[in-house]
């Protein structure tokens, strides 16, 4: 499975970008969320895109996002009965992950019916099947978006996990750290965390 692509932009549009990796160009469908981002680096500059990979009989699509938060919004989307990887592209090209995870906590159904493609049912099923995942999910998308830490929480929780603390006992300690300082750097949160753990 591909985490991540990493190499020059080499092409750009709305719909998609190109990034060449040691000669192979890899093609990206993107939602706007990742074209705004992408287009801040500038096309012939390094970029990378976190992937999603869609194998079906007939292709095999990437998908890439600028954050691995935004995958992970695409990923509970698609995991809705009656959403593919388009309809969940045209969400998060109509609101940022953050936004996905508010509407969803507030029930904002409107917002859901508003993107082109998405009918009242669909809308409706998408809060009732991911309300419980975003609010119980260990690693949830609200309370990182409630948080604004980004990647240095993640970074940070995971090499947590990885040297033998729970994932409950590391957010813990982590929520509180960047609760009190959001500028940490993964090092230095990990740092204070062992202190707390």
């Amino acid at each position: 499975m591909i985490d991540y692509i990493k190499g020059n932009l080499v092409e750009l549009n709305p719909a998609f970008a190109v990034i060449d990796n040691h000669g192979i160009g890899y093609f990206l469908n993107i939602s706007l969320s990742t074209y705004d981002s992408l287009s801040q680096a500038g096309q012939g500059n390094d970029a990378k895109l976190f992937v999603y990979e869609a194998i079906r009989e007939d292709a095999h699509l990437l998908y890439g996002f600028s954050t691995k938060k935004e995958r992970e919004a695409f990923q509970l989307l698609i995991s809705v009965s009656g959403v593919g990887p388009n309809t969940a592209r045209m969400i998060l090209s109509s609101m940022s992950a953050d936004d996905f995870s508010k509407a969803i906590a507030g029930n904002n159904v409107a917002l859901f019916k508003a993107v082109k493609g998405v009918g009242a049912k669909t809308a409706q099923r998408i809060i009732v099947d991911l309300k419980d995942k975003i609010k119980l999910a260990d690693n949830t998308l609200l309370e990182k978006a409630d948080l604004a830490t980004g990647e240095a929480f993640d970074e940070a929780l995971a090499a947590l996990v990885m040297l033998g603390f729970t994932q409950q006992a590391s957010q813990k300690a982590l929520k509180s750290l960047f609760a009190s300082n959001p500028a940490l750097t993964v090092e230095q949160a990990i740092k204070q965390a062992l202190k707390m753990m």
